[in-house]
Formats: structure tokens, C-alpha cells, sequence
């Protein structure tokens, strides 16, 4: 264990000497005061250690530790429900035992606590071979989460023996004779270095979607199941919104909240808002499958860089038990400027815009660490990661390193726009400048689940939404009187699109989450709409007489309709917009 003193004192960065028995990546304790730091950079004896709290007082010639073992994070029963910082502290706890608001410096408080006992239900036997990622028992967590307690990746054995009963975490549940016959004894608690991708046994291909409820992304934008995403967007267009409206309702088993140098009144709505939501599953609250991890921008710098590596560690561990987990990252961009100050202080050669050279190969390693995985262990379970990380670009200008590095990375893009936010059209995504990836890999499951009509329902909304476009440059110059009938019905049938369909008010019960089956029929309302207009106008009916249709707004209104009901009231408004339809016809010609 390498013991150094401090040579310079540089903001959160401590440069240490004598510190030639230590290894990068190491944590140290640093000064007197047990500061909690890691080691980024080694030169001969010197060693540059990223210090997780304020530095302050600190000197040179006050001793720094290294504890020889990376920096960790510990997996087992507890962490759901729990709040953490960005290394992995708990702050009620911390709250609890130092009664501030205030994170105490050098305070030491384990992850998991360790006087809680959870009652541990073997379904392993003693006598049965064992190989890393085997589930040997359960712990139920919460009402709605099962912990599953698996034997460590890369160790293999038999079990010599196993009990029921009520154990600590620190307690031995386990123990297992390895094939050079020492003995393990496993608890209910594993470690596993953040930095490192936990090992999985095979990687499937994106052909499932992550049903979210959000019309504009399912329909338009979906992503799968173990995909990435990021929305990038100006302050004030609704990334934390769209992120919130994702941890509540987005398919997944676990969610995995990273505030990561997000504002402290925002990080303060989610801890007061997600205790309250009702999981809509299963009824509980939705804290009941949450990991949230608050690193908020007035914590020290350094512990945001950790902070993403840590949430996606977490929900790494819940995916190998065969979860879908899904990890929002609340925003990359600040994440980034805490990679570009201490970068600075290494004196290291800037990249554009002041970020280090290797921004974008970090970006990558954290985004390439979702998926949908078959797990280790002799089950072969199935698992899911989605990642979802918002981008903070300054001034909304998406050709900033942060930005485009990611572009280069994800496979989805939801553009957030400012102008869409300010005329309260939420969620505020641009469906000219957003994308999917994962069309392709999707359209066949999605047409399997409906009629088989959806991608084609979809491909003609996203016609007549850039026709739109292109024919509101006609209008700007002209006005809209000078547009033919046809045309006219295309911008009509587009306000249909955009206001009824991609439009949701996350207030209303029936309007927040809207099932593929309502989204369906939603889409062919509005396009039969717009395709039985087209049949009129060829018969003669005059574009007034469509668009005042009263059954338009039966058409708007569907949105609303509970879900019990959505089958009988679409037959009732298309029976009425035939009617109305034939009627229209009719009058043209008398």
C-alpha cells in the first residue's frame, strides 16, 4: 500500500510524491482529513489523484494513502429506493448521522447498510456446481423487486453449503468449494470497479423497442431495448421533463436516475416527485424500482466524472439478473466539462473548444456499455440496458464537440427545439431534425403487434409532416389561399398530426402514457382523415366543407378516451367522419 505526501495543491487535483508502489485508477485517502480521491495520471514517484471533496486547507506535506484497490461500488439488497452521490455515498444516511444538509468532508459511511437484515431464500442446494452469474437465492427488496444473489463473474465451484434465513449483508449466506479446493465464503454484497464493464455472455441484436407511452418517439423515433439515445436540446426545451416522463413510464423493470451536474432545484423535483408516482404496474411507488444518484452542480467537481460510471455499474448489475433496466443521464454535457477541468489542470493538450482529445472515446465506453445481453450463468438469462443521456449544448448549437461526439455514437436522436417548448408543445421534439436508427430492426416487430399497417401509417405521417414544411414556405410568401385544395388538405391533415397525435399533456391520466393499441388507432383516424379527403376533393367536395368538419374534433379528442373505451369510440368516429364525409360529397354536387 503506496504512502505519499502531497507536493501541489491544484483545485480538486493533488499532486503526491512518492507514490511509485501505486497503481492508476487506484482510490487514495487524502491529508489527515481522509478525503476520498482516485489516481489519473503517474509520473516516476508522482502520482495525480482527482479528489471526490473539497480540497480546501489542504497543504503540501500532509500525507496521501493509496488503498491499492480501484475505485468500487458495492451491488446487493438496499440500493433500490436508495439516493446516492456521485461516488456512491449515501446521502439520507450521511444526513441522518452528521444532521446537515451539507456533505461532511472525509466522512465515511458504507454504501449498504449494514445493520439492516433481509431475508435471504436459497434456490441452490449444497452439493451443486456453480459457475459466475448462477443465482444461488432471492432477496425480496421492495414489493416489486426481487434481488437476485449471484455467484461473482469469473469463479466457479460447489456449494459446501447454504442456509435460509435472516442475514445481514456482511453475513455469509454461502460458501463455495473452488476447483483447487479453498474455500469462498459469499455474502449477500459483491464489489465491482466502476470503470470496468461487468463481462456478460452474449450480445443480441436490437430487434425488441423500449415502449416509452410518448407517441412521438414510439411512432416516429422508437428506440430497442438495450439501445442508446440522447437528446440534446437549449435550456428551457424539456430534456428533464422528457427524461422524467421516461423513468416513469418506459418498459422497464429498473430505473437508474443520474443528476449529473444538473441544477439542485431539478435533482429536488425528482426526490420529491418520484416517492409520490404510483409505478403504473404495479401501483406501488415508483421508488420502488429507482436508483437515484445526485451529483448536482455545486457538488465537487471531480465525483460528476465518477458519477455516470457508477450509475451505469448499478444498472449493469440488475441487467445481469435478467431486468430491463433503463438509465437516464441527466446530462452528459456537464460530465464533460468536469472531463475538461481536470484535464486543464493535468496540463494536458487541449481538443476543440478546451475538451480533451479522448472525450469522444469516453463517450463511447459509457454509451457502449448498454445492450440487450444473454447473462452469464449456466440459465442464460436474458437482460436489457437502454441508455439515454441528455446534452446540454450551450446556446442549443449542436456542432459543439459534446454534441456531435455523441451523434457519433447513439443510435437515437430526439431534438429537443426551444420554439416547439415555448409554444408549450410537449414533448418538444423536432420530427424534422430527430431520428432512429433502429427502424429497420423494429418495423417487423411493430407491424407483427398491429395489423401489419404500422410502418406504413408511420412512413406516411412523416410524409405529410415534411410536405408540411416544404409548403409552409409557399404560405409565408403567398398565405394559405393561394395553396391548391390538395395542398390545403396536406396542411390540415399535418395540424392533425402535430397537435393531436405528437402533442401530450403529461398532467392528464389519459393523455401521460398512451398504449401502442390507442396510438395505432389514433394513426389511422388522422389518416383516414386526410386519405378520405383526398377521395372527396377528387368528388367534388370544396376544402371548406373537410375542414370544418365537426368530427375533427371528435378525431382531437380521441387522445383523451380511457382505455377501456378506445375500441368502441373509434368505431363511432369513423362511422361519423364517413358520414360526414358522404354528406360533404353531397352538397358539392346539388
Amino acid at each position: 500500500m503506496a504512502k505519499g505526501t502531497i507536493k501541489k495543491v491544484s483545485g480538486p487535483l493533488v499532486v503526491a510524491t512518492g507514490m511509485r508502489d501505486a497503481n492508476m485508477f487506484d482510490v487514495c485517502r487524502v491529508s489527515d482529513r481522509r478525503l476520498i480521491g482516485e489516481i489519473i495520471e503517474i509520473h516516476g514517484d508522482e502520482a495525480s489523484v482527482q479528489v471526490y471533496e473539497e480540497t480546501a486547507g489542504l497543504a503540501p506535506g500532509e500525507p496521501v494513502e493509496s488503498t491499492g484497490a480501484p475505485l468500487s461500488v458495492e451491488l446487493g439488497p438496499g440500493l433500490i429506493g436508495s439516493i446516492y452521490d456521485g461516488i456512491q455515498r449515501p446521502l439520507v444516511e450521511i444526513m441522518e448521522q452528521t444532521q446537515s444538509n451539507l456533505l461532511s468532508r472525509g466522512i465515511e459511511v458504507p454504501s449498504l447498510n449494514r445493520e439492516k437484515v433481509w431475508h435471504f431464500t436459497p434456490v441452490a442446494k449444497a452439493g451443486d456446481k456453480v459457475i459466475g452469474g448462477d443465482v444461488i437465492g432471492t432477496v425480496q427488496e421492495t414489493h416489486i423487486v426481487t434481488q437476485k444473489i449471484m455467484i461473482p463473474p469469473n469463479t466457479e465451484g460447489t456449494i459446501k453449503s447454504i442456509q435460509e434465513g435472516d442475514f445481514k449483508v456482511t453475513d455469509t449466506v454461502c460458501v463455495l468449494t473452488k476447483e483447487d479446493g479453498t474455500e469462498l465464503e459469499i455474502n449477500l454484497i459483491q464489489k465491482w470497479p466502476v470503470r470496468r464493464e461487468r463481462p456478460y455472455a452474449q450480445k443480441l441484436a436490437p430487434d425488441k423497442p423500449l415502449i416509452t407511452g410518448q407517441r412521438v418517439i414510439d411512432a416516429l423515433f422508437p428506440i430497442a431495448k438495450g439501445g442508446v439515445a440522447a437528446i440534446p436540446g437549449p435550456f428551457g426545451s424539456g430534456k428533464t421533463v422528457v427524461q422524467h416522463q421516461l423513468a416513469k413510464w418506459a418498459e422497464a423493470d429498473i430505473v437508474v436516475y443520474i443528476g449529473c451536474g444538473e441544477r439542485g432545484n431539478e435533482m429536488t423535483d425528482v426526490l420529491n416527485e418520484f416517492p409520490e408516482l404510483k409505478d403504473p404496474k404495479s401501483g406501488y411507488s415508483l421508488m420502488e424500482r429507482t436508483v437515484l444518484i445526485a451529483n448536482t452542480s455545486d457538488m465537487p467537481v471531480a465525483a460528476r466524472e465518477a458519477s455516470i460510471y457508477t450509475g451505469i455499474t448499478i444498472a449493469e448489475y440488475f441487467r445481469d439478473m435478467g431486468y430491463s433496466v433503463a438509465l437516464m443521464a441527466d446530462s452528459t454535457s456537464r460530465w464533460a466539462e468536469a472531463l475538461r477541468e481536470m484535464s486543464g489542470r493535468l496540463e494536458e493538450m487541449p481538443g476543440e473548444e478546451g475538451y480533451p482529445a479522448y472525450l469522444s472515446s469516453r463517450l463511447a465506453q459509457f454509451y457502449e456499455r448498454a445492450g440487450r445481453v444473454v447473462t452469464l450463468g449456466s440459465e442464460g438469462r436474458e437482460g436489457a440496458l437502454s441508455a439515454i443521456g441528455a446534452v446540454s449544448p450551450a446556446g442549443g448549437d449542436i456542432s459543439e464537440p459534446v454534441s456531435q461526439a455523441t451523434l457519433r455514437i447513439v443510435k437515437v436522436f430526439w431534438r429537443l427545439d426551444a420554439d416547439l417548448a415555448y409554444q408549450r408543445h410537449f414533448p418538444a421534439i423536432n420530427w424534422l431534425s430527430s431520428y432512429s436508427l433502429y427502424l429497420d430492426s423494429l418495423g417487423k416487430w411493430f407491424d407483427s403487434q398491429t395489423d401489419g399497417e404500422w410502418m406504413r401509417l408511420r412512413g406516411e405521417m412523416m410524409r405529410i409532416l415534411q410536405q408540411e414544411s416544404e409548403l409552409n414556405e409557399m404560405v409565408q410568401l403567398v398565405g394559405m389561399d393561394a395553396l391548391s385544395w390538395p395542398d390545403r388538405l396536406t396542411m390540415e391533415a399535418a395540424r392533425s398530426i402535430r397537435e393531436d397525435y405528437l402533442n401530450q399533456n403529461a398532467f392528464m391520466d389519459t393523455d401521460t402514457y398512451t398504449t401502442l393499441e390507442k396510438q395505432h388507432l389514433m394513426m389511422k383516424l388522422i389518416l383516414a382523415y386526410y386519405d378520405k379527403g383526398k377521395e372527396a376533393l377528387a368528388q367534388g367536395a370544396t376544402i371548406n366543407s373537410l375542414v370544418n368538419l365537426p368530427c375533427r374534433e371528435e378525431i382531437g379528442r380521441y387522445k383523451y378516451t380511457e382505455n377501456e373505451k378506445i375500441h368502441s369510440e373509434y368505431d363511432r368516429i369513423m362511422n361519423n367522419l364517413e358520414e360526414a364525409i358522404r354528406d360533404a360529397v353531397a352538397k358539392s354536387q346539388e
